[in-house]
């Protein structure tokens, strides 16, 4: 059994209700050595409401995020950025 959070769906669940473009949420992982990042894509017009005013709502993501304890040695990052 398997009691690891699932970082994903949480963080899904965070961000989703912020946007005006919830279906064109796109949600990456990459395995690095050092971390286990992240990489949030997102609608141009969304990138502002997720990142908030002086970065503070992701800030907020980041802190609940990193909170959640991960297996092994790997860190979690969190990288938000707009779809082409």
């Amino acid at each position: 059994m398997n009691d690891m959070p699932n970082i994903e769906d949480l963080l899904l669940t965070i961000v989703k209700p912020l946007v005006n473009h919830p279906d064109e949420v796109q949600l990456n992982i990459v395995d690095g050595d050092e971390f286990l990042e992240y990489h949030l894509l997102l609608h141009p017009d969304d990138v502002g409401r997720v990142i908030g005013r002086g970065g503070r709502v992701a800030n907020a993501i980041r802190t609940i995020i990193y909170s959640v304890r991960v297996e092994g040695p790997k860190r979690i990052r969190l990288i938000i950025d707009k779809e082409n």
